[in-house]
């Protein structure tokens, strides 16, 4: 998705942190534009007039590997407001006559900082003596430039937050972008709204009108197929495209055998009979299951289902004349999860299905309007496409299913005990109303069995996993603190329903270090 590039807009300069995008989507929640590029590719030369801000993000390298061609560094004397967090912070003293240096101790985790001057970018975040923080750096600044000045500091860190009214530039050691850190949003807050002097104009309006004017001029007179799975993110590309081109789109939904419960019988229901699109429905489970055989390791499993599903959409193709596009609901923290977006130093987490499993080589050429988005802006995006809310609601189903929620080997047996496991564990929430509260949920089968005792005889199964969390944007996220008698309840139920299953678990572990998927 290219936006228009007349939008005032905040720039993220993005040095490789696995937070960068939290950045971008804080700004977009305050309902202002931010666009974000690789420190590679950052050059004053490409700063236009309607950026009204600058953020350095943070990242994983040290300040003193940086040189010219890995950053701009005439880009710190703009007249243009800047902010730097963590690792940009370090940049904006290096290169402003301050130094960094290695940290006696390293801090990963929360710090308390305490307010030492007033300062715009802190109005009306410090309501008490001290706030909590959450850190992440074993560099930090040890000398400040010659015109800046100590805002907060922590016990570690003497320059937690400093500035430069001169200059406009500011710099916190900590990262406000990530929920742990309290009010944090606040701060970027107050550098975009009171320093950056910028005006709200982010609209899922905005969003849709532009994104049905790209398409249209992308795809022209030629028809398009989307790969359909019936979940929000493919949902509302559907139906975006739906209202771009009409009946030049063919949705094909794919069955790899490896859905939830009647999940199949729900999207052809809501796609074809209620929605009136064009809707080619593929009975794909033996291909899937006969290439999943034997196989164990995760990576080779997203691979695997990523090719297929591409070949199945290539050989359907062909049945219809003029396809040359394929549209899939990539979103943004896909593509940060499986590669940098930018260019930079950012870790690959793991290759989702759609992103680092495709194909070297494919004859169709990709669709996705989403990439740029995150899950809360694509609800909205849903919401006024005018979806309905059982789907705009739904909680995230991965592409590759259940294969990605049964570690090991995949077994026929596996994904028929696992269908019923996390069939009655969603019934759970929606009998009880907590299925709204949960950003998501399901019943995960692991490569472990172990002994229990029905009826006075031994048994030995498998090991069932729940996992219910909370989140907001799904890099980050919490467990879901359920009652003791729900868990109770939905364990019995569990355990006596379903023959294999003889135990069930509860992940309490948050993300990160864990992430919201097992594989």
């Amino acid at each position: 998705m290219s936006l228009d590039n007349d939008l005032d807009k905040i720039l993220i300069i993005d040095f490789g942190s696995q937070f960068t995008q939290l950045i971008v989507r804080r700004i977009r929640e305050l309902g202002v534009f931010s666009d974000l590029i690789s420190h590679k590719k950052a050059r004053l030369s490409l700063i236009k007039k309607n950026i009204k801000g600058i953020i350095l993000s943070g990242g994983p390298l040290n300040v003193y590997q940086l040189n010219n061609q890995l950053f701009d560094k005439k880009i710190l004397k703009l007249k243009v407001p800047i902010l730097g967090i963590c690792f940009g912070h370090q940049i904006i003293s290096k290169f402003n006559g301050g130094r960094v240096k290695q940290s006696k101790n390293r801090e990963f985790g929360l710090a308390n900082i305490y307010k030492k001057k007033n300062s715009l970018l802190i109005k009306n975040f410090f309501n008490k003596k001290s706030k909590k923080v959450w850190m992440s750096h074993a560099d930090q600044v040890y000398k400040l430039p010659k015109t800046f000045k100590v805002i907060a500091s922590s016990e570690n860190s003497k320059f937690a937050i400093v500035e430069s009214k001169i200059e406009k530039i500011y710099g916190v050691q900590f990262h406000p972008e990530v929920t742990h850190t309290e009010d944090g949003k606040k701060i970027i807050s107050n550098f975009i709204f009171n320093i950056c002097k910028m005006k709200r104009n982010w609209t899922s309006k905005y969003q849709k009108i532009q994104l049905i004017k790209e398409v249209k001029l992308k795809v022209g007179s030629n028809k398009v197929i989307c790969a359909l799975s019936g979940g929000v993110d493919s949902s509302v590309v559907a139906q975006l495209l739906n209202k771009a081109i009409g009946k030049k789109l063919y949705c094909i939904f794919v069955n790899t055998g490896l859905l939830r419960k009647k999940e199949e019988i729900q999207v052809v229901r809501t796609f074809k009979q209620k929605l009136k699109m064009n809707l080619i429905y593929v009975n794909a489970e033996k291909e899937f299951l006969n290439k999943l055989k034997n196989i164990s390791n995760p990576e080779k499993k997203r691979k695997i289902i990523g090719n297929l599903f591409i070949k199945i959409f290539e050989r359907y193709s062909k049945k219809i004349k003029n396809v040359r596009f394929l549209a899939q609901g990539t979103l943004y923290p896909d593509l940060i999860e499986s590669k940098s977006v930018t260019g930079s130093q950012t870790s690959k987490i793991k290759s989702h299905h759609n992103v680092g499993g495709l194909p070297k080589r494919m004859k169709l050429k990709l669709v996705e309007p989403l990439k740029y988005l995150f899950k809360d802006e694509v609800r909205k995006l849903g919401v006024e496409l005018n979806l309905n809310k059982e789907i705009i609601t739904r909680h995230p189903f991965p592409g590759p299913g259940l294969a990605i929620r049964m570690p090991g080997i995949i077994t026929k047996e596996k994904i028929n005990i696992l269908k019923e496991a996390d069939y009655y564990f969603i019934q759970a929430l929606k009998k009880h109303n907590l299925y709204h509260k949960i950003w998501q949920a399901y019943a995960a089968l692991l490569p472990v069995k172990t002994v229990g005792v029905m009826g006075d005889n031994r048994t030995y199964e498998y090991l069932c996993l729940l996992r219910a969390i909370t989140s907001e944007d799904g890099m980050t996220a919490d467990f879901y603190d359920f009652k003791k008698s729900f868990v109770q309840e939905i364990s019995n139920k569990i355990v006596n329903s379903i023959r294999g299953i003889n135990r069930v678990v509860y992940d309490i572990t948050s993300k990160p270090p864990s992430t919201i998927e097992l594989e």
